[in-house]
């Protein structure tokens, strides 16, 4: 039962707030307003009145809350930064616990009960590839953006990538996973930040994404648009995009298909001889320590790009024309390669293989330069870059869109093939 509920209290709560230099602040919490749609559930049903054992109830949806917080003895505004973090700290503190899909259980009828319990019921994994067009922060220079993700909003649950300094269009390539305890109505939350050495990290967009919208054991990749962290705020400001691979992938379903991001498939013969030897477990009862060996391992291979084509490419030449090559790099492993010129064209055919010996499939990167060849130097036309993860599990044609042009597109075709140590046995 979902019903709309609304609390008015006229209660005064004394919090003693610790800061990092040790003085402690007494904060007063006072007039709370809540608002939200709570979900009682009565389970489990029985005979006996008042016919269920026990209710379950959880915050389903948040609408409003309100409080008035205060420093006992001076005013909370004159302190910089403080009252944004008191006030965060206090909604999570309110909100955490109860939230769906986490739920508090009152027993009603004595027994045991912790079949109710929250579970989880499987696995998100995130790449989060990279960012561009963001709005930049700082007054000197550009933005240092770093990311931090969740599902829920917990210290423990929540991830925070590396900070790229000086940058609007950041790489990170940073894998991470969460786990997931009801897919039809989490979600993933992705708010980039320009991270300061001295004062708090600055939000410059967030981006968020409903796991009901995922197709389980398929990976998704996408850019989502950055807006601000509010979504009752009308906000004109381009904050840029971020670009994430996904893939959810239920309990009980991960032996039914390839997971890229599960290094354990493509260890070398060698490795998994190794590995056999040093541990001796089986997957289903891995420790942490073993789950953090399997994803440090690399995924070795030999990765094959053809450059098809490419078609709309924008003018560059004064007759209205372009001499078009591309350049292909690894970003890790620093490799470099190029096409032949063609000449006069916005339509131009390569149709060239390239091979990369990439030892790191899952954190290497690909960026491919389109550029003219002219008479006046080596002009930028545009670039685009892609990770290996959906090469991983099968070659593949496909067209990208090239960033920095007002149009054009690469047309290309590749292909993961994995390089063992020794043969099988």
């Amino acid at each position: 039962m979902d019903l709309e509920l609304q609390w008015d209290g006229d209660t005064s709560i004394k919090l003693d707030v610790e800061t990092i230099v040790g003085v402690v602040l007494p904060i007063k919490v006072k007039n709370i307003r809540f608002t939200g749609v709570f979900r009682l559930i009565f389970k489990p049903l029985v005979e006996e009145f008042p016919c269920f054992g026990a209710v379950c109830y959880s915050l389903k949806e948040k609408k409003n809350l309100d409080f008035n917080i205060k420093v006992v003895g001076r005013d909370i505004s004159k302190i910089p930064k403080f009252s944004d973090a008191i006030e965060e700290t206090i909604r999570q503190a309110v909100e955490d616990p109860i939230t769906w899909p986490l739920r508090q259980i009152i027993p009603i009828i004595p027994g045991d009960y912790s079949d109710l319990k929250l579970k989880p019921v499987g696995t998100l994994n995130v790449k989060l590839v990279q960012a561009k067009g963001l709005l930049n922060k700082d007054i000197i220079g550009k933005s240092d953006p770093c990311a931090v993700l969740f599902i829920r909003p917990l210290p423990d649950r929540i991830k925070t990538s590396k900070t790229i300094n000086n940058s609007l269009n950041p790489i990170w390539n940073e894998h991470f996973e969460f786990i997931v305890e009801d897919a039809s109505t989490q979600h993933l939350t992705i708010r980039v930040l320009d991270s300061e050495a001295i004062q708090s990290s600055e939000l410059i967009g967030r981006a968020m994404v409903s796991l009901k919208d995922l197709e389980p054991c398929k990976v998704i990749d996408k850019w989502f648009k950055l807006v601000k962290d509010s979504e009752f705020h009308i906000d004109k400001k381009k904050r840029g995009q971020v670009h994430l691979e996904l893939l959810y992938c239920p309990f009980g379903m991960e032996r039914s298909f390839k997971n890229p991001f599960d290094l354990i498939y493509s260890l070398t013969i060698m490795e998994k001889v190794l590995k056999k030897r040093i541990d001796g477990t089986k997957d289903a009862g891995i420790s942490e320590s073993e789950k953090q060996k399997r994803r440090n391992v690399i995924c070795r291979g030999v990765f094959s790009v053809t450059v098809i084509r490419a078609e709309d490419l924008p003018a560059v030449d004064r007759k209205g024309k372009s001499d078009p090559y591309v350049v292909l790099k690894m970003k890790k492993s620093e490799q470099k390669n190029r096409t032949r010129v063609v000449n006069n064209s916005l339509n131009p055919v390569w149709d060239q293989t390239f091979d990369f010996v990439v030892e790191d499939g899952l954190h290497d990167l690909l960026i491919l330069e389109v550029r003219d060849y002219g008479t006046l130097g080596k002009e930028m036309i545009g670039k685009c870059s892609m990770t290996l993860t959906r090469v991983l599990e099968g070659e593949f044609t496909d067209n990208i869109a090239l960033h920095g042009a007002k149009s054009g597109m690469l047309h290309l075709h590749l292909k993961w093939t994995p390089l063992p140590i020794f043969g099988d046995h």
